[in-house]
């Protein structure tokens, strides 16, 4: 009775995997021939580069439940898929796949009490789309596959396999790992007593070093410029803030938060530049050459003296000698 039992179970999961699999396979996509290259297969690529972060981020442990809301994750996890498969310089968005899946039959919007019969037939916005929309949940049965290592890989094999052209495929297979590693490595930073973690210099590992060590750094000092403050997200999920390196990774290979700050671009050129530095008392420096007769420095001048942003947490605050590693090496007195 028991292995009777056991064996339909077995068997109406693999039906289910086949069903999903087929629906994966088949998916709605754009398949304008002048819109897209050889290397998506003349077909959008925006639902499989969605259903990838998906699957990453149920794998990072961040989605544990079955709803997906718009987070900064998942929509950092589309964009570096975009931005590392995708011809430089073309952009896109979220919002297309998110809202487009409904038309699939296994990804279903949850909308906003007040929206339920207000349900346009296109969306382009980020704002309208939050508006509207609350989250997604997919079918429970499509989540347990995707919560399944093993079934997990199928159902990213044969997205790929689908919509990737061989010479492509292995990129987008080891963005995947780049991902996970990245996820690692920033965890293992943020958690670590005395963080400090060494990957192999591999060329993937170098990739997911430099991401983790911005989500770590970005993350601790949540989106926000140590030196002038800014903090801006766009709708889209791009951030004004990078992870910026004290003492440059070349020298000493440190990748502990005490040896970065988030640094919007002004910023982060400047203190690389040595227009701007941080003093022991964690204030604001600004060299005296920003004053220069063909310079106009702006709100740059203003920041001098001004107490640093930091994390909340002080062991993750810059560390004093690398402060004055950068003061001594690089800072324009």
């Amino acid at each position: 009775m028991f292995t009777a039992v056991l064996g339909e179970s077995v068997e109406g999961k693999m039906m289910d995997i086949s069903h999903y699999l087929h629906k994966f396979e088949n998916l709605r996509t754009d398949k304008n021939r002048s819109r897209w290259t050889p290397l998506t297969r003349h077909r959008a690529p925006h639902k499989p580069f969605l259903l990838f972060s998906v699957m990453d981020l149920i794998e990072q442990g961040i989605i544990t439940v079955n709803f997906i809301d718009l987070s900064f994750d998942l929509i950092d996890t589309f964009n570096r898929y975009w931005s590392r498969i995708m011809p430089f310089g073309s952009r896109s968005s979220i919002v297309l796949p998110y809202f487009h899946l409904k038309s699939e039959g296994f990804w279903h919007l949850v909308t906003r009490s007040g929206s339920e019969n207000h349900m346009p037939r296109e969306i382009s916005s980020m704002r309208t789309l939050r508006d509207i929309v609350a989250g997604a949940r997919l079918d429970d049965e499509l989540f347990e596959f995707m919560s399944s290592a093993e079934s997990r890989a199928s159902l990213r094999a044969i997205l790929v396999k689908t919509y990737f052209a061989e010479e492509i495929q292995s990129v987008v297979l080891e963005q995947m790992h780049v991902n996970y590693d990245a996820y690692l490595y920033s965890k293992a930073l943020l958690e670590a007593s005395e963080p400090h973690v060494e990957l192999e210099t591999t060329e993937i590992n170098q990739k997911a070093r430099d991401q983790g060590f911005r989500k770590a750094i970005v993350t601790l000092y949540k989106h926000r410029c140590a030196l002038c403050g800014i903090r801006m997200l766009t709708p889209e999920g791009h951030t004004i803030v990078e992870g910026a390196h004290i003492i440059p990774w070349s020298i000493n290979q440190d990748d502990q938060p005490t040896n970065g700050m988030a640094l919007c671009k002004l910023c982060h050129w400047s203190f690389d530049e040595g227009f701007v530095s941080v003093s022991n008392n964690y204030e604001v420096l600004v060299s005296r050459q920003v004053r220069t007769d063909q310079n106009l420095p702006g709100h740059i001048l203003t920041l001098s003296d001004r107490q640093i942003f930091t994390p909340a947490t002080e062991k993750f605050w810059p560390g004093q000698e690398n402060l004055t590693w950068h003061r001594k090496k690089v800072y324009r007195h």
